[in-house]
């Protein structure tokens, strides 16, 4: 379902100007070339993990009172040492109020940042990814931006990285602006998480409209393998429905916007009709 469309995925970014490269190649290797150049989008346009929020930390290790009131700031005790995997260094915080525990995930993530920096991740997160400042980066269409900067930034299971990716997956299904994330690797995310909340709707109509039945097809397939007990799987396992009869089925059943999807359908085969008569 996510394409590979190599203009999108190789497009231009932006950095410092350098002259271009031509090539003469023979068509072996324009070919050779092409398939490689696939390979290459193939790797790119691997999903990054959806994985469950972490749990919070909040162990106290010691409660030492005759030290309350001796430091005015907390101190933070890291483990430096480079072979330890970073969710398993140890870090704990001693508050002024004598209290020893473990730090937090976000203070975690700042220590390891400071400690062990990581390229394109800065140790205070940027405002960008405040709720009041996503809906303006959005009316500039650049959520693929947003997504990107948000997997450099927050490790897949924190808050803000789950947060982020909701929050740009709803402007997008609300404008129907899927087409944005299409042939990049945060597509596969978006179709995760809208048939996971069964808000398909509007993605199939979409997918029908650029005449993608097969990418239609593949998203109530998935439907139905994430949500097995609702009417259409049954009756698509039932009569072994494929194309568009299953997605007819899933629209009788399961849609909110059948009349449509019914449209889309209508429109869609009267010009398979049209382009196989001439």
């Amino acid at each position: 379902m996510t394409g590979i469309d190599l203009h999108k995925v190789f497009r231009p970014v932006k950095k410092e100007l350098k002259p271009p490269q031509y090539k003469l190649m023979t068509e072996a290797q324009l070919q050779e070339a092409t398939r490689k150049a696939i390979e290459e989008a193939k790797e790119r346009l691997i999903m990054p993990p959806v994985l469950d929020e972490r749990e919070p930390i909040d162990d106290v290790l010691a409660e030492d009172k005759f030290l309350e009131g001796t430091e005015t700031t907390k101190y933070v005790f890291t483990d430096l040492t480079y072979s330890t995997p970073h969710r398993e260094r140890f870090i704990v915080v001693r508050e002024p109020n004598g209290v020893l525990r473990k730090a937090t995930w976000e203070e975690r993530d700042r220590m390891i940042q400071i400690f062990f920096p990581k390229e394109g991740r800065r140790v205070i997160p940027p405002a960008l990814f405040k709720d009041e400042h996503l809906g303006n980066v959005f009316q500039q269409d650049r959520h693929e931006d947003v997504l990107n900067m948000c997997i450099a930034q927050f490790e897949p299971d924190s808050a803000d990285y789950i947060r982020v990716h909701h929050r740009t997956y709803d402007d997008i299904d609300k404008h129907a602006k899927y087409d944005l994330l299409r042939s990049t690797r945060h597509f596969g995310g978006m179709v995760w998480y809208l048939v996971n909340r069964r808000r398909t709707d509007g993605l199939l109509i979409d997918m029908i409209n650029r005449d993608l039945l097969d990418d239609a097809t593949s998203l109530v397939t998935l439907y139905h393998m994430l949500h097995p007990e609702c009417q259409s799987a049954k009756e698509a396992k039932e009569q072994e429905l494929k194309g568009v009869d299953l997605i007819k089925v899933f629209v009788k059943t399961e849609s909110q916007r059948e009349g449509y999807i019914q449209l889309a359908l209508q429109a869609y085969e009267e010009g398979m009709a049209t382009s196989t008569a001439s």
